[in-house]
């Protein structure tokens, strides 16, 4: 039989061979963990799907809005701008129509220069054909004013007819948009609610105001864009089960599930000694662990993306990496390739935004 080597000896060698680049690389998780696939313990990953749809609709509803009540606000100034040229029209006729309208009538008042039983009889002077000639004049070019005028003032009426009903529409049509967003904002609300009875069951730490963090709510995280890494603020940060971690609402609620199924295997939760990190947090690990640290600003534990964990995990090849390994991907959580060899991180996961959103 061949000796019998001491288990305590048989761990270490084991250990420093994993810890080499190329083991590293080259080991596979056995078979048997691979083809583990556990079923998602709770509804987090349901939820966050309601919840990032009821987001898209409430946005595209309140840009629809927008582009109706944009839309409004054009055909309302064209229409202004249409009856203002209409009443300067209007009262350029009104400036010539009176004069016009003063001299015909003064006209027919007075005699037409010469005696009309000559103009009735085809005897009439020169003097008096033409001023019969000059009224005759006068009154076709009044008729004409006061027909432009009576045109411009039906033209008038319907414009303003037409403004009056597209008002009524647009402020029918911008109320039922209205009524639909409330609606929509309503159901977001609801779903969000639902996510943190969820939470909370799970026993995510709720705040002093007894709610979970406002970052809970997965919508919120294509919002974090517009903070520096390292500076989120609390509101957008969503807590974890582990006491005193925190990640951004995507993020947390993938490790949440990931949690879940975790303890479904190991009768235990994962063990996290780092989550988020302030940008302070980084820079102080940073100089406390050259090598082992990204440069301040640039670590996805200031996205809140990242964590550390523990209790098993951080052995490269035990059974609890090799199970983190081959099921986290189905929360969007991975081990990046970087992590296996430069530097070895065996404790460093992260969340893939992008694999996240396809669950």
């Amino acid at each position: 039989m061949p000796p019998r080597r001491s288990a305590g000896l048989i761990a270490v060698v084991a250990t420093m061979l994993s810890l080499l680049p190329g083991a590293a690389v080259a080991q596979r998780a056995p078979a048997e963990v691979q083809a583990v696939v556990v079923a998602d313990p709770v509804n987090l990953t349901e939820l966050r799907r309601e919840a990032e749809k009821a987001t898209k609709d409430l946005e595209a509803a309140t840009k629809a809005l927008e582009q109706r009540r944009t839309q409004i606000r054009d055909s309302e100034k064209q229409l202004t701008a249409k009856l203002r040229e209409l009443q300067v029209a209007e009262r350029a006729f009104d400036q010539v129509r009176q004069p016009l309208s003063d001299l015909v009538g003064f006209l027919y008042q007075q005699p037409l220069g010469g005696d009309v039983s000559g103009f009735l009889s085809g005897e009439s002077s020169a003097d008096t054909l033409r001023a019969m000639a000059g009224v005759t004049h006068l009154v076709a070019e009044r008729d004409l004013i006061l027909k432009d005028s009576s045109r411009l003032q039906l033209e008038r009426e319907r414009l303003a007819g037409e403004a009056q009903e597209l008002r009524a529409t647009n402020l029918l049509a911008e109320a039922q948009m209205g009524a639909e967003i409330e609606t929509l904002r309503a159901r977001s609300q609801k779903i969000v609610q639902s996510l943190t009875k969820a939470l909370v069951k799970l026993g995510v730490k709720i705040n002093k105001n007894g709610q979970p963090a406002a970052g809970c709510d997965p919508t919120r995280a294509t919002s974090m864009g517009d903070f520096p890494n390292g500076l989120i603020p609390q509101a957008y940060l969503c807590p974890l089960q582990q006491p005193g971690n925190q990640l951004r609402g995507d993020a947390a609620l993938a490790f949440i599930s990931l949690n879940e199924a975790y303890k479904r295997r190991f009768g235990k939760p994962m063990c996290v000694t780092d989550s988020y990190r302030s940008l302070a947090e980084q820079q102080s690990v940073y100089y406390r662990r050259p090598g082992f640290a990204a440069v301040p600003g640039r670590s996805n534990h200031g996205l809140g993306l990242a964590v550390d964990l523990c209790g098993g995990v951080e052995r490269f090849r035990s059974a609890e990496f090799n199970w983190v390994e081959a099921n986290g991907k189905r929360f969007g959580w991975i081990h990046p390739q970087w992590a296996y060899v430069s530097p070895f991180e065996p404790w460093h996961w992260e969340y893939d935004p992008k694999l996240g959103s396809l669950l």
